[in-house]
């Protein structure tokens, strides 16, 4: 295979010969396998508020939003939930919410610390666009690890799907680099068919992700929730389609930019076929997946777009169902926190 750039990305994303993407798909995986190993990592997800003050154009979640059930997780609530990710032996929790400033900083502090004190779990945190300072805080209560997408470095693609909140307008590949820069594991990602989304703009996105040095990367396909500005949206036919393929597509270009990466195969891609969806992002470069732990009686309300694939599952038998679907596949459930390991070696692409 030839090696990656912007214009040989593009021309990847564009193939839909099958026999050509069998070898993109082969290649991804033997990277796969080189740089990260057969263990798949579980990380528990908590959704502990769907609170949101912001108006993104495709999210359930928007403050616009009428006839939403919003409610944030007390803290004990929430050990719970760390408590019981660390029985089912996951090495990890990520805490996800919108972007709720009600999550105040100190308290969100003193859930950190009782996780770290009271488990061995590494603590990832997605609460979306906060202050430096925060930041800071969060990372000194013990928080390893913070996700936050830029979803699409076209700026003005960006700006049309994300109205600033107020006269604010933080730069998300700059908080990436705060975040880089306290010491957290870092990491981002793309949505892929965001309408007015082009080839080149996902293939520039894509390396993008070897210039960030992510630690983690995180890539679904497009789903717009029917009740926001963009639930109705019809892509345009040059555009990048909002599709599974396509998603499997970015994965394994993601897989061979940045070889050593850790990479989810998402929920969303489990939405799209929840029969194997994921077990097909794990094949084509992936070596991640995030369970569920949110409570059900919250789980139905974090409804970013409708129709999520597992909300009433419990999440015992949840991590039962995952661990038979990975080993069915030959590999193997991971152990421990699952950290990025870096090998240097020059980059296979």
């Amino acid at each position: 295979m030839e090696r990656l750039t912007e214009p040989v990305i593009e021309g990847w994303l564009r193939e839909n010969d099958f026999l050509r993407l069998s070898e993109l798909w082969h290649r991804a995986d033997d990277t796969r396998r080189q740089y990260v190993g057969d263990d798949v990592h579980f990380r528990g997800l908590i959704e502990i508020s769907n609170c949101c003050v912001r108006e993104c154009g495709y999210c359930g979640l928007r403050a616009q939003r009428r006839g939403l059930t919003r409610y944030r997780m007390r803290a004990d609530e929430i050990v719970a939930c760390a408590k019981r990710a660390a029985a089912l032996g996951y090495g990890t929790v990520v805490m996800q919410s919108g972007e709720d400033p009600g999550v105040a900083a100190d308290w969100m502090a003193g859930v950190i610390r009782r996780i770290k004190a009271e488990t061995d779990l590494a603590v990832t945190l997605s609460l979306g666009e906060r202050a430096d300072d925060e930041f800071r805080l969060w990372r000194e209560a013990g928080a390893n690890r913070y996700l936050l997408r830029f979803e699409t470095s076209d700026r003005a693609l960006y700006d049309r799907i994300h109205p600033p909140r107020g006269a604010t307008r933080p730069d998300r590949l700059t908080l990436l680099r705060v975040l880089h820069d306290l010491g957290y594991e870092v990491g981002s990602g793309v949505m892929v068919g965001v309408p007015g989304q082009s080839y080149a703009s996902l293939a520039r996105d894509l390396m993008l992700f070897r210039e960030l040095d992510l630690d983690m990367i995180g890539i679904g396909p497009f789903i717009a929730h029917p009740e926001t500005p963009l639930g109705a949206v019809v892509q345009d036919e040059d555009a990048v389609p909002a599709t599974e393929l396509m998603a499997y597509k970015a994965i394994a270009l993601a897989r061979l930019v940045c070889p050593d990466a850790n990479i989810p195969s998402t929920t969303a891609l489990a939405t799209l076929n929840n029969a194997t969806g994921r077990e097909l992002g794990l094949s084509r470069g992936a070596n991640i997946v995030m369970p569920n732990l949110t409570p059900r009686e919250y789980r139905a309300l974090y409804e970013i777009y409708p129709g999520k694939a597992c909300v009433q599952d419990d999440p015992d038998d949840c991590a039962r169902c995952l661990r038979r679907r990975v080993e069915s596949m030959g590999r193997r459930v991971g152990t421990g926190s699952g950290s990025r390991r870096r090998v240097i070696e020059p980059n296979p692409a």
